[in-house]
């Protein structure tokens, strides 16, 4: 996308108070680590009421999740440390959810196959984590534009990402539709976990290509 998606451009306004403080990208890194881990927990429960919160915890989580690199850019700290943090926290994030809410509708009428999906769904994120960094350091040789410390991001359009899907999560999980747009969400965590396989081993062959 030629510009930021919409959940980045608001938090690039919302950050703004905090980059005259002590507080630090990576404590807010930490933050959404802490509030995502939390919100699995919550869904681990299997209890109908907690699972609302849990998804509102998460969607909250998540959105937070873009203050960090803002944070980063207004008080000029950008470091090697934090790019990785924040990858390694968003991926722990996605795979607890997934363990979670797995555990949570083990009881239900899907049964181990809840647990089996959110164990396929939990690798899926982790693994996605490592080619994702291997796509950007790719895109990055490949384009000239960005560098080690610098993600590409997800395929988007029209201001929002792949990633934003994730903001429905709250609203579902309320109406009562969390078991579908889980089983949904599980396969399409192995989906694009392929994609991005074939993606990086498509991107690298160019880089080679154009040496």
């Amino acid at each position: 996308m030629d510009q930021p998606p919409w959940d980045q451009r608001a938090a690039r306004i919302l950050v703004k108070p905090l980059a005259l403080t002590p507080v630090t990208p990576n404590q807010l890194t930490t933050l959404t680590l802490v509030l995502a881990l939390a919100s699995a927990g919550l869904f681990a429960a299997g209890d109908p009421t907690l699972a609302g919160w849990a998804a509102g915890l998460f969607v909250l989580a998540r959105f937070l999740d873009h203050f960090d690199g803002e944070l980063a850019r207004l008080k000029g700290v950008a470091s090697r440390f934090g790019y990785y943090y924040d990858y390694v926290a968003g991926a722990v994030s996605y795979a607890a959810l997934f363990l979670g809410i797995g555990i949570g509708l083990a009881a239900g009428p899907l049964g181990p196959w809840a647990l089996l999906l959110g164990l396929a769904g939990s690798a899926s994120a982790l693994l996605s984590m490592g080619l994702n960094l291997g796509i950007d350091k790719a895109k990055a040789q490949e384009t000239g534009i960005g560098g080690e410390n610098d993600a590409i991001g997800y395929p988007g359009y029209a201001g929002f990402e792949l990633e934003d899907g994730i903001y429905l999560l709250a609203p579902i999980t309320w109406l009562g539709f969390l078991t579908p747009f889980f089983v949904a969400a599980g396969i399409g965590a192995v989906v694009y976990c392929l994609w991005s396989l074939w993606l990086l081993a498509r991107t690298r062959r160019r880089v080679s290509g154009c040496r």
